[in-house]
């Protein structure tokens, strides 16, 4: 194993998903008002959606990424009308009791919520193909081997951000109140939305 295509995997994964956006605001309050597993979980999600992406750009999938691209406005559309769903979810929650509450369904619906949101971001794909093109990454060699220890490493960066972030932000989870938690909620869900109507809005 060529670590060091593994090491440049884990700082791509790890820079694509680190800008706080819609998922960054949603595995912050769900960490907050739910407990660090709905957190961590809803972030992997979004690094299982990297690492798909991270598949296409790095076995050189042109035709697979094109078609994503061609279809932003559809991707972007949904995108879109499910952060506004996430939204009024959001604004509308009550605090959970406590984080043990949470598991089963619940952390699967956050798992998936953030996979298909990533999922939807044609920018996404549009980020890893302009990485690994300008990196001499996609469609060079041929050889899947270090193509799957890039995606490995892609994954990799991606979780160990999301891990950093529900760790950190759980650690304040006890100083929260019911008051502030709600408070969270509207917050986080006002946020989201701003995120989805700016979507909806790229599509004029």
């Amino acid at each position: 194993m060529d670590l060091s295509i593994l090491f440049r995997g884990v700082v791509i994964g790890f820079s694509i998903a680190a800008p706080v956006g819609p998922r960054g605001v949603l595995c912050i309050r769900r960490t907050l008002t739910e407990g660090r597993a709905s957190g961590l979980v809803s972030g992997l999600g979004a690094a299982s959606a990297d690492a798909v992406y991270g598949c296409i750009a790095g076995f050189g999938l042109t035709f697979l990424s094109n078609f994503l691209v061609s279809r932003q406005t559809e991707l972007r559309l949904a995108g879109g009308l499910f952060l506004l769903y996430l939204a009024v979810k959001t604004f509308f929650a009550q605090p959970a009791q406590k984080a043990a509450e949470v598991r089963g369904h619940g952390l699967l619906g956050a798992y998936l919520s953030t996979l298909f949101l990533t999922l939807t971001n044609p920018m996404t794909i549009i980020s890893f193909a302009a990485i690994f093109a300008g990196l001499g990454l996609a469609e060079g060699s041929g050889n899947y081997i270090s193509a799957g220890v890039l995606v490995l490493g892609v994954f990799a960066g991606s979780a160990l951000w999301w891990l950093l972030l529900s760790g950190g932000f759980g650690l304040f989870r006890e100083k929260f109140t019911a008051g502030g938690l709600r408070w969270l909620n509207r917050l986080s869900g006002t946020t989201i939305g701003v995120f989805g109507f700016l979507a909806l809005w790229s599509l004029r």
